[in-house]
């Protein structure tokens, strides 16, 4: 589109509604004027003004219970979730490690274990990614696939040792930190849990809960692979196994099992589900690294496995067949994302000890899991000035942003996925300078979520658009309880809004905040406004002529 007729278009509509712009009813409002020009092609009356933008602590905690790890919801409505394990240590951010507790439950109450005399022969974990069916670049690298294929002649069918083809299929998970190297594996460890987790008290639903654990249930090395498995019969082709995209880590402590579990046969330790929780109280995973990586799992899709033989008796014959019993990880049980932090002698600590609320900060720190987010705050004397151009020049207003650019002398993870995404809130600030979490509200701004996500990778910077809000200011709209629309701080935390399959938003507090990886720096305020990479506003008007 040239310029002149894009100008064209600008007037045609401005002549049509005048100053009624302001309140034209579009699906996207927040867009509204921004449709006649793209990105940085707007024509007309561009100002820039400054905006006070500085860091907030979160105090890296967060809510990280089930109801903050909800990802998406799929067309049947079910909730797909995300979880975070690992460690990763850098001087901007410092350290963060993240753990997983969950409950578990017996599949059916009362369970009878087949037979008599049940014994354990093994016990699995088993951890798989977010997207379990097919190959998500998302959680993990599907260009990096490796197949192998072999046999075994001796491979175990019902006792029977059977010659069979055995193919694996290995992918590299989708890491935040480092890579490769000495960096490539990291011990997971898998605790007994000895808190009860009472979904029902608040306090057990933040990622700073302090947890007890008792015994080590066993420990494996995870090499930043997640595989399959496919074992077929030579002889008819017969599927034997399969084993579905995920980490497979045998637990050592088998005896654990036995006397918790199989001994406790008919006892009231495992009569019902409410019994069952309060007896085994769950289960922590964790790594013993603080400088490895971060990788995200599906809690749901957990699995602990227990491998047992029992008597069994036909014709006065006994034999002590293998089957298995699959634990309850997912459904109803307590589920908390735990997330440690150190961040002595990092930028974020100098940054949080010297947060400028009044004036702003010159550089901004956003991290996912709890860590800091920025407040970002349209000057009064702003409003005040375009109230000023709107009445006098009668001015509508096609579109206003805040630009905020990334740090170019900021730490950059060249080895990681880097998506950068953010949520935005409106809230407001106590007195005290708190954040009011009980009015967390939508604004029309965020009617679908995406204006933030305008992110320029040749110049390096966002552009959150907030066009109705300052509309709204300017022409001193009500709310719809006859009150003034007030002039809100805006709250920037990594992570995206959650949606369901159709893309609608879950609501305002269904973010990915609680498991978002990511992390990076913002420059804010320029105190000699010589910086052209300086926090702004940005308001494009026109004018009926």
């Amino acid at each position: 589109m040239t310029h002149n007729l894009k100008r064209t278009f600008a007037m045609l509509l401005l002549a049509i509604f005048g100053s009624t712009i302001l309140y034209n009813c579009e699906p996207d409002p927040d867009s509204l004027g921004e449709q006649l020009f793209n990105d940085d092609a707007a024509q007309g009356n561009e100002i820039a003004y400054p905006v006070i933008a500085y860091n907030y602590s979160n105090n890296d905690s967060i809510r990280s219970d089930a109801a903050r790890l909800i990802s998406g919801v799929s067309e049947s409505g079910a909730a797909s979730y995300v979880g975070v394990l690992g460690a990763f240590t850098e001087n901007q951010f410092g350290m963060q490690r993240a753990s997983y507790v969950t409950q578990l439950r017996m599949p059916v109450d009362n369970y009878d274990f087949n037979g008599a005399n049940p014994k354990v022969d093994s016990v699995v974990l088993v951890v798989r990614p977010p997207a379990n069916t097919t190959a998500s670049t998302y959680f993990f690298e599907s260009d990096s696939l490796k197949t192998n294929t072999f046999e075994k002649s001796d491979f175990p069918v019902d006792g029977v040792a059977t010659a069979v083809s055995i193919e694996r299929k290995t992918y590299p998970v989708r890491k935040y930190g480092k890579i490769g190297g000495a960096s490539k594996s990291m011990k997971i460890n898998v605790h007994e849990v000895t808190t009860f987790l009472d979904s029902n008290d608040d306090t057990f639903k933040r990622s700073n809960k302090s947890i007890s654990t008792g015994e080590l249930l066993g420990s494996g090395v995870f090499d930043g692979n997640i595989n399959s498995i496919s074992i077929t019969k030579k002889s008819d082709n017969s599927v034997v196994f399969t084993g579905n995209l995920g980490f497979r880590m045998k637990l050592s402590n088998t005896n654990f099992f036995q006397t918790h579990i199989l001994d406790k046969k008919g006892k009231p330790e495992l009569q019902d589900a409410s019994n069952f929780i309060r007896y085994f109280k769950g289960i922590k995973i964790s790594v013993d690294e603080t400088d490895k990586y971060l990788y995200q799992f599906s809690p749901n899709d957990l699995q602990l496995i227990m491998y047992y033989k029992y008597d069994k008796t036909d014709n006065g014959t006994t034999t002590r067949p293998q089957t298995n019993l699959v634990f309850n990880l997912g459904g109803s049980n307590a589920h908390i994302g735990l997330y440690e932090y150190s961040r002595t002698n990092s930028s974020v600590e100098k940054a949080l000890a010297a947060i400028n609320t009044s004036e702003g900060d010159e550089k901004l720190y956003v991290q996912g899991m709890g860590g800091p987010s920025v407040v970002m705050k349209i000057k009064d004397e702003t409003i005040a000035d375009l109230k000023k151009i709107y009445v006098e020049k009668k001015a509508g207003i096609l579109s206003a942003k805040i630009r905020v650019y990334v740090d170019p002398l900021s730490w950059k993870n060249t080895n990681s996925t880097e998506d950068r995404r953010f949520s935005i809130l409106t809230n407001t600030l106590n007195s005290n300078g708190t954040i009011d979490f009980s009015k967390l509200a939508y604004t029309s701004d965020l009617s679908t979520g995406l204006g933030l996500y305008n992110y320029n990778k040749d110049k390096d910077y966002y552009d959150i658009v907030v066009t109705k809000t300052i509309k709204d200011l300017v022409e001193d709209v009500k709310d719809s309880d006859g009150n003034f629309i007030k002039n809100k701080p805006l709250i920037i935390s990594a992570g995206t809004f959650a949606a369901n399959a159709t893309g609608t938003l879950l609501g305002v507090r269904n973010t990915t905040r609680a498991f978002d990886m990511n992390r990076v720096i913002l420059t804010g305020i320029d105190k000699t406004n010589t910086n052209p990479k300086r926090i702004q506003l940005m308001v494009t008007y026109g004018t009926k002529k």
